[in-house]
């Protein structure tokens, strides 16, 4: 059986994005939490250690860390080494000031706990304008 789940965030930078989503419930740093060259999340302790959030939406908790967050965000962008776009339970003025530099889509505040809502490997859509996050099963 298939069908579409919707869920409505903060509208945010960025274009409308489709990619599968790669979901954990721990909070988020650029620069503390990956690796920009191999394009891994590298930091130990984070339940996506070791996998590639490149070309994936990455769905995360809450935004962590200060302003070289905002610009490790665009250079991740510039090297190509970027997820399609970052969906947070709630995002701080830094990480959205720096996903809006970066060009990056970024949707946040849902009323649901979005890392609980979607699963790893579900194909989302998100549409930053809109402020929705759409499931397709």
């Amino acid at each position: 059986m298939s069908g579409t789940r919707v869920y409505i965030g903060h509208p945010g930078p960025g274009v409308k994005v489709t990619a599968e989503a790669l979901v954990a419930a721990d909070n988020f740093s650029a620069r503390y939490d990956l690796d920009l060259t191999k394009g891994i999340v590298s930091r130990p302790q984070h339940k996506l250690a070791g996998q590639s959030y490149v070309g994936k939406i990455l769905i995360l908790n809450i935004a962590k860390g200060g302003v070289a967050s905002a610009w490790m965000l665009r250079d991740m962008v510039l090297s190509g080494r970027t997820p399609k776009a970052l969906i947070l339970n709630f995002a701080n003025p830094i990480m959205a000031q720096g996903a809006a530099f970066a060009d990056l889509p970024l949707i946040d505040r849902f009323d649901v706990d979005i890392t609980a809502a979607i699963k790893s490997g579900e194909t989302v859509t998100v549409d930053p304008a809109a402020g929705t996050l759409t499931v397709t099963t």
